[in-house]
């Protein structure tokens, strides 16, 4: 069998009862890229020691499963890296649902030179004051040219020079990632794409059962810049995220 050239890799932690709902996104946007391109991806759902039935649901949806113990979502990515066979790299969150275009847009993207780049999120929380914030949260990433790691793409070359993920960021992991990455386009010649004709769409469980005072703490910038390597710090936003 010929060897995948695109690893989609998914970070899972106790995601049981939204893998259901958005691992078929995930599979019929690789399936339609393989129909065009007549090339293969494989999937890799990467178990961050979760205590339900994710790594079940996973394999019988289809995704190769592996586990990562530690609990550090850069480790959990660079764990899917490892682990995966493609020469492309695409990430992307548990509870996001892909636009069928999604997986061509990005393989495009990088078979004309890029060295990576990203699909924004489109997030639909049903409180006003939460649709704000996540307002805010898009207009910084596109004012400075960042991009959320609910979905990030580079070739395996770039992800290796730059040392992938940092595993000691438990937040902003994903934009200190994109930063890295941009300045080495800069440097091999080759741009990062963000795909803003497209969006994935996460799902918005935080947003709809935390209160925005509650959501507006955990993603002020301000607090997450001091407390970017504390695990006691994150330790609530980790283990006791809306399920």
């Amino acid at each position: 069998m010929t060897d995948p050239e695109l690893s989609v890799i998914i970070p899972a932690y106790n995601e049981a009862k939204y893998l259901p709902r958005y691992l078929p996104t995930v599979f019929a946007s690789l399936r339609a890229w393989e129909t065009v391109s007549g090339r293969l991806g494989e999937v890799i759902v990467v178990d961050n020691a979760s205590t339900d039935e994710t790594a079940t649901v996973a394999k019988e949806l289809g995704a190769r499963v592996v586990t990562e113990l530690v609990r550090s979502i850069g480790l959990v990515r660079n764990t899917g890296a490892r682990e995966a066979e493609g020469r492309m790299l695409f990430f992307v969150d548990a509870d996001v649902a892909l636009p069928l275009e999604g997986i061509t847009a990005a393989v495009a993207a990088m078979d004309a030179g890029a060295v990576g780049g990203a699909i924004p999120p489109l997030y639909t929380p049903s409180r006003f004051g939460a649709r704000l914030l996540c307002a805010y949260w898009d207009h910084r990433r596109s004012r400075h040219g960042g991009a959320q790691g609910v979905n990030q793409f580079c070739t395996r070359d770039a992800f290796k020079a730059v040392h992938g993920y940092r595993p000691d960021y438990f937040m902003s992991e994903d934009m200190e990632f994109f930063a890295r990455l941009t300045a080495h386009g800069r440097t091999a010649g080759g741009p990062v794409t963000v795909l803003e004709n497209l969006r994935v769409r996460p799902s918005t469980r935080r947003y709809d059962d935390w209160s925005t005072a509650r959501m507006l703490w955990w993603q002020n910038p301000v607090i997450v810049q001091l407390c970017l390597t504390s695990p006691r710090f994150w330790r609530n936003w980790y283990t006791t995220t809306v399920r």
